[in-house]
This record gives C-alpha cells, sequence and structure tokens, in this order.
C-alpha cells in the first residue's frame, strides 16, 4: 500500500489501484461525487460513518493537488 497521504492510500489489490480512504474501500472519487450531487459535509459523514471529517478534507486537498498545477504560455 502507498501512502499519498496521511488519509489517502493507493493498493494495487485494491478498487483498481484508484485512491482511497484510509486503506479502505472508500475512494477519492466517492467521496467527490458526493460533494458533487450536493451532499453537505454532514449529510456524506451520515452516508458514509465510517469517514471522518478530516478524510473528507484530505479527499478535497488531494483532489487540489490534483488539478492545481502550473500552466506553461507559449
Amino acid at each position: 500500500m502507498t501512502y499519498l497521504s496521511e488519509r489517502i492510500t493507493v493498493d494495487q489489490e485494491q478498487c483498481g489501484g484508484r485512491p482511497c480512504v484510509r486503506g479502505m474501500r472508500i475512494r477519492v472519487a466517492d467521496v467527490l461525487d458526493l460533494y458533487a450531487a450536493g451532499l453537505s459535509a454532514n449529510q456524506i459523514l451520515e452516508e458514509m460513518p465510517d469517514l471522518e471529517q478530516g478524510d473528507l478534507t484530505a479527499c478535497l486537498k488531494y483532489a487540489l493537488g490534483r488539478i492545481d498545477h502550473p500552466v506553461l504560455a507559449a
């Protein structure tokens, strides 16, 4: 298992190697999908009781890190 952060892990044997929360079968994408569907953090925590507030923050930070890259002007 690879630790991308304190709470985000990747295991090639789990969820097709996609980033997950703390080694569980809850993908970062699953959490982001719930946010995109309009759920609040509290609603997500009710929907997925194994998650903690810190997990939600880690998912958002992970996503930001994936899209926040410098743009090179030609």
